[in-house]
């Protein structure tokens, strides 16, 4: 367990998309002291070459907002797409590959996660055409068209 990690469970653990705490209220939750370098602002920025802690809060789906060093408090705020999962989904387990000496699963749990999405009404063919050969061969024109009224456009632009 990292020294950090006790604040990214915290985080997991709130239902809100903001999330303001002060810098001592961190450390009660961390269990230790922040280094001197919290007094700078690039501590806190959300890039994860900074330090070690940004990587657990960007984990656990947060970013940091309204830094106020010379108050000691911020806001973390939920990052967008990472929402906090609901009913069935919490429970929802990734899919591993087998430890050596264990059973080995048959498929994917991916296997067959679009059967029944899209249906053929009776009688369609998917391998015919969409068009005729008269039908082709107009659209061809057009396009032919198009593209000679964007070429002379194109040489009138550079005169």
């Amino acid at each position: 367990m990292g020294k950090y990690d006790r604040l990214g469970a915290y985080l997991r653990e709130q239902g809100h998309d903001q999330v303001p705490m002060t810098f001592a209220e961190i450390e009660g939750v961390v269990g230790t002291k922040l280094p001197s370098s919290q007094k700078h602002q690039a501590w806190w920025s959300n890039s994860t070459s900074n330090n070690v802690m940004t990587q657990v809060w960007l984990d656990a789906g947060y970013r940091t907002e309204q830094v106020d060093t010379a108050a000691r408090k911020l806001v973390f705020r939920r990052i967008s797409g990472s929402a906090r999962p609901r009913g069935m989904a919490e429970s929802a387990k990734e899919f591993t590959y087998p430890e050596a000496g264990e059973k080995k699963p048959r498929r994917s749990p991916l296997f067959g996660a679009l059967k029944g999405t899209f249906t053929f009404a009776p009688g369609y063919d998917p391998t015919t055409s969409m068009f005729t050969d008269e039908e082709w061969a107009e659209i061809e024109k057009e396009m032919d068209e198009d593209w000679d009224q964007i070429e002379q456009g194109m040489t009138s632009w550079k005169k």
